[in-house]
C-alpha cells in the first residue's frame, strides 16, 4: 500500500489496527500517525519483535487492505 494511502487513512483505520494489535494504545496510535516506520517501531516496542518481523507482519497488513 502506498505510503500517502496509509497516512490518508490512518484514522480511518484506527478500531482495525487496534483489534488486531490491542496493546497499541490510542497515544501510540497518534504517534504512528500513518508512518509505516513509526508503526513498525510501536510493533518492535510493544511485542518484542525483531525489525523485519515487525516490517514483514506491517506489509502483510497493509496488503490486507486493498
Amino acid at each position: 500500500m502506498n505510503k500517502d494511502i496509509v497516512e490518508g487513512k490512518w484514522k480511518q483505520m484506527k478500531g482495525a489496527v487496534q483489534k488486531k494489535w490491542g496493546d497499541i494504545t490510542d497515544d501510540d496510535f497518534d504517534r504512528i500517525a500513518g508512518s509505516r516506520e513509526r508503526f513498525v517501531g510501536i510493533l518492535q516496542e510493544k511485542y518484542g519483535k525483531r525489525k523485519d518481523e515487525a516490517e514483514k507482519e506491517v506489509d502483510k497488513y497493509l496488503d490486507s487492505l486493498h
